[in-house]
């Protein structure tokens, strides 16, 4: 996956390189301001088993700021906020891989830099006794939620260092 670049961010940002669980790593480029969830909006995507993106709807594509070009066909990682820790993603997976659903709230990373909240759901999609895909929808999240959570995910943070 491409690093983000000063053509997409526009400064001041500061510059974080992630590495994922698959080995991978990448720059992002990340901007102190909060991009707001729309009203009435739910955001959903489906992934395959590998959490590649297959699907996204309108509010996923105008919320993460890239095109349904750009989101389909990679990893769901590519909305990963440095603030998040592995965790909480850890977690989400091997909910979902036991055939419960999960509930979370997540802080993504726009294309631009810039960030929003949602209130997640990540359920796995059965077919003739087998999972074949996930799929996410998120809503708005609570802000006293929000807030818990940037604290807690915070120290969750320093604790991985």
């Amino acid at each position: 996956m491409e690093d983000m670049t000063s053509k997409d961010v526009q400064a001041p940002y500061t510059e974080h390189l992630l590495h994922y669980y698959d080995g991978s790593s990448r720059r992002v480029l990340v901007k102190d301001e909060e991009v707001p969830f729309p009203e009435g909006k739910l955001i959903v995507s489906r992934t395959d088993l590998q959490g590649v993106i297959t699907h996204c709807n309108r509010a996923f594509v105008e919320m993460s700021g890239y095109t349904e070009m750009e989101l389909i066909g990679k990893p769901h990682y590519i909305l990963r906020h440095p603030d998040m820790p592995k965790a909480a993603f850890k977690d989400a997976w091997e909910t979902v891989a036991r055939g419960e659903k999960w509930h979370g709230y997540v802080k993504n990373l726009r294309k631009d830099g810039r960030y929003y909240w949602v209130y997640a759901t990540i359920i796995l999609n059965i077919r003739d006794g087998k999972a074949i895909s996930c799929t996410s929808v998120r809503r708005k999240p609570s802000r006293a939620q929000v807030k818990a959570c940037t604290a807690l995910y915070a120290r969750m943070k320093q604790e991985e260092e």
